[in-house]
């Protein structure tokens, strides 16, 4: 996160006695990423967070794959996932690498009988459909069509939905999440020609105490494993916590696009980044203005980095026949470009209305047993 929050009660300097009212100690966790050198916050529990009472099962979550080294352009249809009750079983990877894995879910209950921490990965959950509250120790968030969740690791979190209807577009992020460098000072703060600002990031609010003893299963993701864990406190015991390390959310439609009078590259579009790939938001913008400009992007090679567009919403300029929930995968090492007809039919238009989420990624993607049950194999050639 880039600038610092505190929500609940904390003492006046950390490391120091905070008691409770009947003069018993609360207990203080770091929370912190990279070691000690990255980003924390420190929080105050109810009861000691360290007691575990059970391990139960431990069972592989590990994408199935179809294709290791794929140099074929796919469309997938996200929507044809089938829904599923639980939202952990609901979760399907079908692009992953050493760095991430990205992920279509369409849960139709909250998280009920357990809370989900995933040790591995940072968590960029893109909210195409549904609405409700992520519930973490840290504090809650409502959520709604559009929203990105960032969720950093060792987060404990719920989810709640309102209804059953829900879509969404998860990227698991091996490495920190962080807001684009070249967009901050050297203070971290978000610099004037940056296309969204601090008041646009949604911190926690709702601060959940529990003070219960009993049995808390914590299903904790780590290495592509599941572990049951039963905790003898309830995990939402936090009484204060501040800081630079927690969840927050970014609306898509907060993102102010950047023009200009020709074609601007990819890089404007940026949302977030890590050292292995890039998030990027395609929104509603005005088409460049030079008046022999063609609004449509030039072809361009993939020579570093595999290129996943996730549809959204509206009419995407450079494409043919893609809808809402579509996933386009264009593999590194060779090129590509707008479908046939999209470069001339773009001249003279002044304006576009598509909403997409685009993820760049520097090492190759290998394509899952999951995508391949929602791939159109003949995508690749619809250049011809």
């Amino acid at each position: 996160m880039p600038f610092y929050h505190q929500l609940g009660e904390i003492p006046p300097k950390r490391h120091t006695q905070f008691r409770k009212p009947n003069g018993e100690l609360y207990y203080e966790q770091l929370f912190g990423t990279v070691g000690f050198d990255g980003m924390y916050s420190n929080m105050y529990h109810v009861h000691r967070p360290t007691q575990v009472k059970e391990i139960r099962k431990q069972y592989s979550v590990a994408p199935s794959i179809a294709k290791a080294n794929n140099m074929q352009s796919y469309k997938l249809h996200g929507f044809d996932v089938a829904p599923e009750k639980d939202y952990l079983e609901s979760r399907k990877i079908v692009l992953t690498n050493s760095d991430c894995h990205i992920t279509l879910a369409s849960p139709q209950n909250k998280t009920q009988d357990y809370f989900y921490k995933n040790t591995d990965s940072d968590e960029m959950i893109f909210i195409h459909k549904g609405s409700g509250k992520l519930r973490t120790f840290l504090g809650n968030i409502d959520f709604k069509y559009g929203d990105y969740l960032l969720i950093p690791r060792g987060i404990i979190y719920k989810i709640d939905f309102d209804t059953e209807d829900n879509r969404l577009f998860i990227v698991e992020s091996r490495r920190p999440i962080y807001t684009p460098k070249r967009y901050r000072n050297w203070f971290g703060q978000l610099l004037e020609h940056s296309p969204f600002c601090e008041r646009d990031l949604r911190r926690p609010t709702e601060l959940e105490t529990h003070d219960e003893v009993g049995d808390f299963m914590i299903k904790v993701k780590k290495k592509d494993e599941i572990i049951e864990m039963i905790y003898a406190s309830h995990p939402f015991d936090v009484v204060g916590y501040d800081g630079f390390n927690y969840p927050y959310a970014f609306s898509i439609h907060d993102f102010e696009p950047i023009t200009g009078r020709i074609h601007q590259p990819p890089p404007v579009h940026q949302t977030f980044e890590t050292d292995a790939f890039v998030v990027c938001s395609f929104v509603p913008r005005l088409y460049d203005y030079h008046p022999l400009s063609i609004p449509a992007p030039y072809n361009h090679s993939n020579i570093d980095s595999d290129e996943v567009l996730y549809y959204v919403d509206g009419d995407f300029m450079s494409r043919n026949d893609v809808k809402p929930g579509n996933i386009s995968l264009h593999p590194a090492g060779i090129p590509h470009g707008p479908h046939p007809g999209a470069y001339e039919r773009s001249i003279g238009k002044t304006e576009t209305k598509e909403l997409a989420v685009m993820v760049d990624t520097f090492k190759p993607l290998m394509v899952t047993d999951e995508a391949m049950k929602v791939a159109d194999e003949k995508y690749f050639q619809s250049w011809l």
